[in-house]
């Protein structure tokens, strides 16, 4: 995806690091360059990746996590110390623009948990960065779900407020970022819209639908609304205009569109409303109630995260446009080249998979497949998910794979009381897809050094550190060698076997049944 100048100034993106194996930091470094991406948001401030964007042309949005916020609310001095240790260390070569202060505080589904830490916490951190940072203006931040505003009843964007149980808290944020010159950041999930209502009109959730007849928002002001998003955004428009700030800016800090785990979340939907977005912000023509302004958005998100919760749906694992070992998804083109794949710079774990073994005791497949998923993650099994198709066999074989590619390919994760074994025939299927994951030992030592060469001093410190990093990786080497004798030794002592059907190896074991074990 190349954005180029012209259509990159409002179009950042969303990275998350809730994957049990992440992608080396310098291959998303990669993936940010090759798209002229040069805006990013992330949800914490881990000083190892903030510190790679050092002498680079990316912006960050760097956050605070709630369950950091009653710390930081009670304590001015606690506020002080984040910021030095994660702001103000990195300055002025990193490019810091903003702090997130929690992330949905607000959100109905927290009972109210964040609402009387949030309004101090921002304070705090804001005065932190006011008093640390003489340069370029930090601005805190507070990223609010959707569900903060209201409609009053009416199906009007014109009619928007903030919602009535909180909007008392709700003036005094607006007062206090407007004191600040700081943005209003809100979430918006048209997605979410068709999948928690089964009579929201479906075309009405993406921006190339005629939605000229009854899926349209006729507005009294005689504004017209063929998208949810623009109609969403407006009541956000609608909101501060009832609080006397017609123009304070707006940041869009989550949109997109899922690919698994739903009726609804598919790669097609997925093109389609991401591309349909990123023409909406290069157009230049805003919203109705602020035509002509730039809209200014983070796209959800660049990778997948297979660790995220899912309590929200099966589909929180799957928003992102690269997969979790960088291929891409679907094309996204803006100025005619499409996304670039880099899954060829990252090392995998051997070619191998856990699948069920048919002359298992079946009677304990149901405990070990609940077993698999729960640890595991299996949110491409449910109905409309990309592996809804392969049946209870396949299903079994999923959850066990992906336990077992989780647990690094461990042969003890791939037991589940003698109903797994172990096979080099790739199982996938019919557009189902067994992963193999990424080899953690690669990925880390590869990041760690992108962190530490990102930097272009040549101090002697820095070489101390490279010596250091050459002496760890050599013990990492030996230590490898030590572990696959020992690892080989015990696969003799385990007596695996191999069968050759059809060209096709499987390693079984023959050793007796034993349950299931974590490491």
């Amino acid at each position: 995806m190349r954005l180029g100048s012209s259509s990159a100034v409002g179009f950042g993106v969303n990275w998350g690091n809730m994957a049990s194996h992440r992608l080396p930091a310098e291959v998303v470094l990669r993936m940010l360059s090759s798209s002229n991406i040069t805006k990013l948001k992330l949800f914490d401030a881990d000083s190892k990746i903030v510190g790679m964007f050092a002498n680079s042309d990316v912006e960050l949005m760097v956050g605070i996590p709630n369950e950091m916020l009653d710390k930081i609310a009670n304590s001015p001095r606690a506020a002080l110390d984040w910021v030095k240790e994660n702001v103000t260390q990195h300055l002025p070569e990193v490019k810091i623009r903003y702090v997130a202060v929690g992330n949905e505080p607000f959100l109905k589904a927290y009972n109210a948990t964040y609402e009387s830490v949030t309004l101090p916490a921002l304070r705090n951190i804001q005065g932190a960065l006011d008093k640390l940072n003489s340069a370029e203006p930090i601005k805190a931040v507070v990223p609010l779900n959707a569900d903060v505003l209201s409609d009053g009843g009416s199906p009007l964007p014109s009619a928007g407020l903030f919602r009535p149980d909180i909007q008392p808290l709700m003036d005094t944020l607006v007062l206090t970022l407007a004191k600040h010159q700081a943005p209003f950041v809100v979430n918006i999930y048209p997605f979410l819209s068709l999948h928690q209502d089964p009579h929201f009109p479906q075309e009405f959730a993406f921006f190339d639908g005629s939605n000229t007849g009854a899926a349209a928002i006729h507005d009294f002001n005689g504004n017209t609304y063929t998208n949810v998003f623009d109609a969403s955004y407006d009541l956000l428009v609608a909101a501060l205009n009832r609080n006397g700030f017609p123009d304070m800016k707006i940041i869009v800090g989550e949109v997109g569109w899922p690919t698994d785990g739903d009726v609804n979340a598919n790669p097609a939907n997925a093109q389609r409303f991401n591309q349909g977005l990123l023409a909406h912000i290069t157009s230049g023509r805003g919203t109705p109630l602020r035509p002509n302004q730039e809209l200014d958005v983070y796209l959800f998100a660049l990778i997948d995260e297979d660790q995220k919760s899912i309590l929200p749906g099966n589909f929180e694992r799957h928003w992102g446009i690269y997969t979790y070992d960088g291929r891409a998804k679907y094309e996204l083109d803006v100025l005619g080249t499409g996304l670039a794949n880099f899954s060829s710079d990252v090392q995998y774990l051997p070619w191998r998979w856990c699948v069920l073994n048919p002359e298992g005791d079946m009677t304990k497949l149901a405990k070990s497949v609940d077993y698999a998923c729960s640890h595991g993650d299996c949110t491409a099994l449910v109905y409309g998910g990309s592996c809804n198709h392969i049946g209870d066999q396949g299903n079994a074989s999923y959850a066990f794979n992906s336990y077992y590619q989780i647990n690094n390919q461990e042969e003890e994760s791939c037991v589940f009381d003698g109903l797994g074994m172990i096979t080099t025939a790739n199982p996938s299927t019919g557009g189902c897809e067994f992963p193999v994951q990424l080899n953690p030992l690669a990925s880390s030592s590869t990041s760690s050094t992108a962190t530490l060469m990102s930097s272009e001093s040549s101090s002697v410190g820095q070489s101390m550190l490279l010596a250091l990093l050459l002496a760890i990786a050599q013990l990492v080497l030996d230590f490898d060698k030590l572990a696959s004798g020992w690892i080989s030794s015990r696969r003799k002592k385990s007596k695996l076997s191999k069968l050759t059907t059809n060209g096709q190896t499987t390693i079984t074991k023959t050793k007796k049944p034993g349950i299931c074990r974590i490491y």
